[in-house]
């Protein structure tokens, strides 16, 4: 791919968000360059079966999604490089960024390198992910119940995993690492109160146990010592999300916990650089909503460039 081309617009990052933005950006008529990652595709990538996204009333395997969405992009003319961006000079002009094999150059970017869900690290976790183990209630609740289902964290995101999940599961338990919730007054309240909860302190997980689905989760009590066996069809972990923001540390704004700040709908704190999906939502964290995101994004900074030309 050559280097020495001046594109219109870099995205960096896939997933629903770079994927729509490229969609967008091509079919405006953009140079467009897409790199993806040496791992593409987003969070989708290790996901099982998605029944929320629009246009697919049977469901649609993760990876199935986001393929067709990026043979969407290439159709329109966006090049796509499965390679990671190392750096980004965002205060020269053109913007610079670069890969490891090659520089890049571009009049405006988007970033939507997403946020990547905070995990316990257990071996069993990661063979059991799509399997009963998930990171987000709201994209799995549905296919837990009248489940027994255990809800890992103790802060607000936990709390509202929990609540969400009454909807569906028969019990639910809450494990708390701690021997307090760091969740705010009105989640604990909420959560306390709810007739299908059980909030376990000072619990930690040692682990997942099933072959093709998880069965059961061995417990220890970091007080005790004790462990116990719990019987579970479903396991969220919610100790939180990390935005992938390393490298522009410096270039745009950040906040307190490295999540894009948006200016102006989708621009960032440089003019030419626009942000799109949950690399600054940390709200809703859907693929619809990062979809849209995108959209937006390659709307904006087509409108930048007709005002810049």
């Amino acid at each position: 791919m050559d280097s020495n081309t001046l594109y219109d617009i870099i995205i960096i990052g896939s997933g629903p968000s770079g994927y729509t933005a490229a969609i967008y950006a091509s079919r405006g008529n953009l140079s467009t360059l897409l790199l993806g990652g040496a791992v593409s595709g987003g969070q989708l990538m290790i996901t099982t079966d998605v029944e929320n996204f629009p246009g697919f009333p049977s469901g649609i395997q993760g990876p199935e999604l986001m393929q067709k969405i990026r043979e969407q992009a290439t159709r329109f003319g966006a090049k796509i490089l499965d390679e990671d961006v190392l750096s980004v000079d965002f205060s020269s002009s053109p913007i610079a960024v670069k890969t490891k094999g090659s520089q890049f150059k571009a009049k405006t970017c988007i970033v939507s390198t997403g946020a990547s869900a905070i995990w316990l690290g257990i071996d069993s976790e990661t063979r059991l992910k799509g399997k009963g183990i998930s990171g987000c209630a709201t994209c799995d609740g549905f296919f837990f119940k009248d489940k027994d289902i255990v809800v890992i964290g103790g802060g607000d995101s936990a709390m509202e995993e929990a609540l969400f999940l009454t909807k569906f599961a028969k019990s639910i338990k809450i494990l708390v690492r701690k021997d307090v919730l760091r969740a705010s007054a009105i989640m604990q309240e909420r959560a306390e109160k709810h007739e299908k909860i059980e909030i376990v302190f000072n619990t930690e997980v040692k682990e997942f146990h099933g072959e093709n689905a998880l069965e059961s989760i061995t417990v220890i009590n970091n007080k005790t010592g004790k462990e116990t066996t719990l019987s579970a069809q479903g396991a969220f972990v919610a100790i939180g999300h990390k935005p992938n923001t390393e490298i522009f540390s410096g270039q745009i704004e950040l906040d307190k916990k490295g999540y894009i700040i948006r200016k102006n709908f989708s621009q960032t704190s440089k003019e030419n650089v626009f942000v799109a999906g949950d690399v600054h939502d940390h709200r809703y964290r859907q693929a619809i909503t990062a979809a849209g995101y995108g959209c937006e994004a390659a709307i904006d900074a087509m409108r930048y460039l007709d005002d810049h030309s």
